[in-house]
Parts: structure tokens; sequence; C-alpha cells
């Protein structure tokens, strides 16, 4: 009897083991497949691939600070030459790499704008390069400035 009952430990105390072990192996899996580098599309020639199109402010103060950043890889075989970027208006003022991107690294296209503005907003800023393509590509910047709250009555009353 003793026999029978350590033989049926063994045997439930082994199945347990082995889901365990399955558990830990797809647990282990899942997160490669998460952390795993994504490749990025390779094009023929200069290529231009932003992080985001699109940088969302949100809402911000009166004359908050109106710098950001678009973050970009040339994808392409060749290197990557920016040749303009131009604000949808006169209060966005991009700025751009000068030198030639190399396949493969990472750039930046500066924007700010002017948040004496106040009011909802969105701009454009049109970026002409030698990428494949897309010769001009438009990213997007929109947000709200805030007024400036309006100073509260501190003289006592009476």
């Amino acid at each position: 009897m003793k026999k029978i009952v350590l033989l049926a430990a063994l045997a439930i105390f082994g199945v347990t083991a082995s889901n365990a072990q399955a558990k830990k192996t797809a647990a282990k899996a899942a997160t490669k497949a998460a952390t795993a580098k994504v490749e990025t599309p390779k094009v023929e020639g200069a290529g231009m691939l932003f992080e985001s199109e699109t940088i969302d402010y949100g809402t911000l103060p009166h004359n908050a600070d109106g710098k950001r950043e678009f973050v970009f890889v040339n994808n392409g075989t060749k290197p990557l030459i920016i040749t303009n970027a131009t604000g949808s208006c006169g209060c966005t003022v991009p700025s751009f790499p000068k030198e030639p991107i190399a396949p493969g690294a990472k750039a930046i296209i500066g924007v700010k704008y002017a948040t004496d503005r106040v009011g909802a907003f969105t701009k454009t800023v049109t970026v002409t390069s030698n990428a494949e393509g897309q010769a001009s590509k438009v990213l997007t910047i929109k947000g709200t400035i805030l007024p400036d709250e309006t100073p509260k009555d501190t003289a006592p009353k009476g």
C-alpha cells in the first residue's frame, strides 16, 4: 500500500513539475518575442522612416517650452540628404541635419512652436529630401496653449 501511495505522489509531482517547466518556457518565449527588435523595412536608395509623424504637445501653459523632435532613421541603402524643412507658418520653425544621414543612422528634425499664441493649434512641417518615393514628407504638430491665469483680487474687502 505504501508503494502505491509513494508511486502516486511521485506521478503527481512529476506532472506538476513538467507543467511548471512548460509554463516557464512559454513565458520566456513570449518575453523574447515581445522584446525582439522590430526589423525596419529597407528601401533601395535613400529612405526616411519616422518613429512618429505627429507630435501632440497636449495642453501647455502660455509661453511654455515649444521645442520638440521628430526622430527618424534612414532605412535605405544610400545616404539621405535633407534639402529643406519648412513650417506651415512663422510660428513653427523647424531645424534639420545639413549633412547626409548614412544608411541605418538615426537623425532628428527639430521643431519649435511659438507658445506665446493662445488656443488650439495644428501646424505642419514639410521635409524635402532625396528619399525614394517621397521627395517631400509632411509632419504634424498639434496642441493647445492655455491663456495666463487672471490674477485674483487680493485686496481686502471692507
